[in-house]
């Protein structure tokens, strides 16, 4: 029984070590987009390599180890498909995620290559693997920003109908998003409840490129550009911040939210929408993302005790911690007292 055991622990272990081949294969297809060349289609693999600039005997390994995971389908020998899953990597596909994958192909792989140096000393390691701080290095490269932006757009295509299904925003006439990108989740409340008002706020060159008025929203809400550790858009009775404080340490998010403190109404509400990790064992996406967050930027997902320790020290109250259909929960939160 014991050795049966063994040898189940160490067939484990090896599919855990040889996962990170078959995230490889899935970074390289993204950034070939080879989804996008089979959206008409199964094709051969000489056409697809022809096309994406690769040798067809390799790439056909590529296809065939990914046909092996469900993102491809080998119809016929040398001639592939996409399945459902690998649909979701085509760049026109209302649930993509083909920029972020691929993205991840070109930073996040490369600077977990020092993730042994981030252990021994706790830094993040993207200015070691980039040679400058992750905000810098995106706006000095226009187009990885500009893929940034897109992959933060496909998560919050993803989260955004979970969020608004899971906390009622009615009733809120001023709804300020801190952190909030190109306003894709802003643009869910604020299409679903017409009553309010909205406020996008973002570095200014993230602001430039918002989706608010693809959504017809320019008349009821304002785009502010600024820095989260500056003043605040004031005057909100609703402030959210979504995947915003898990890149920053403890000191910086009291600083945060010590300003949104200072800018929101006396009886306003925060909502911090992030992946509350969960204790004990239990498997969870936010676990994988918290050691991401580390290595790549020296940042941290949160348990909820950690997240009401932080809010009490910034002069908040939490309320309670909603689950979503999602990996995010929301953490709701009000003021105690003056401001800070």
């Amino acid at each position: 029984m014991g050795s049966d055991i063994a040898q189940d622990g160490s067939l484990q272990l090896l599919e855990i070590s040889e996962s990170f081949i078959y995230a490889r294969a899935l970074h390289l297809a993204a950034e070939l987009k080879l989804a996008d060349l089979l959206a008409d289609g199964p094709r051969p693999t000489a056409e697809l390599a022809e096309a994406s600039a690769t040798r067809p005997a390799a790439l056909y390994r590529l296809l065939r180890a990914l046909a092996g995971r469900g993102v491809f389908t080998e119809v016929e020998t040398g001639r592939f498909g996409l399945t459902p899953v690998g649909e979701c990597l085509r760049s026109d596909h209302p649930r993509s995620v083909r920029a972020t994958v691929a993205q991840a192909g070109r930073l996040t792989a490369k600077t977990f290559n020092h993730a042994e140096e981030v252990l021994r000393t706790g830094e993040g390691a993207f200015t070691t693997a980039f040679g400058q701080p992750v905000w810098d290095y995106l706006q000095e490269h226009p187009d990885e920003g500009a893929d940034f932006d897109t992959a933060m757009h496909e998560h919050s295509r993803i989260e955004r109908d979970a969020i608004v299904a899971a906390y009622d925003f009615s009733g809120t006439a001023r709804l300020v998003d801190i952190g909030g990108g190109d306003g894709t989740l802003l643009a869910t409340v604020l299409t679903a409840h017409p009553e309010t008002a909205g406020v996008l706020f973002d570095l200014p060159h993230v602001v430039e490129r918002h989706r608010i008025g693809d959504a017809g929203l320019t008349d009821r809400c304002e785009i502010v550009g600024g820095d989260v550790f500056g003043e605040l858009p004031a005057g909100g009775d609703l402030y959210m911040m979504k995947s915003v404080l898990h890149g920053w340490t403890d000191r910086e998010v009291v600083s945060i939210l010590t300003g949104c403190r200072r800018a929101m109404k006396p009886d306003g509400t925060l909502l911090l929408i992030e992946r509350v990790i969960p204790v004990g064992d239990t498997p969870h996406s936010s676990k994988a993302f918290d050691l991401a967050m580390l290595v790549m930027a020296g940042g941290q997902e949160r348990t909820q005790d950690e997240y009401t320790e932080l809010l009490t020290e910034a002069g908040f109250r939490v309320e309670r911690v909603i689950g979503t259909d999602s990996s995010l929960s929301i953490v709701e939160a009000v003021p105690t007292g003056a401001a800070l």
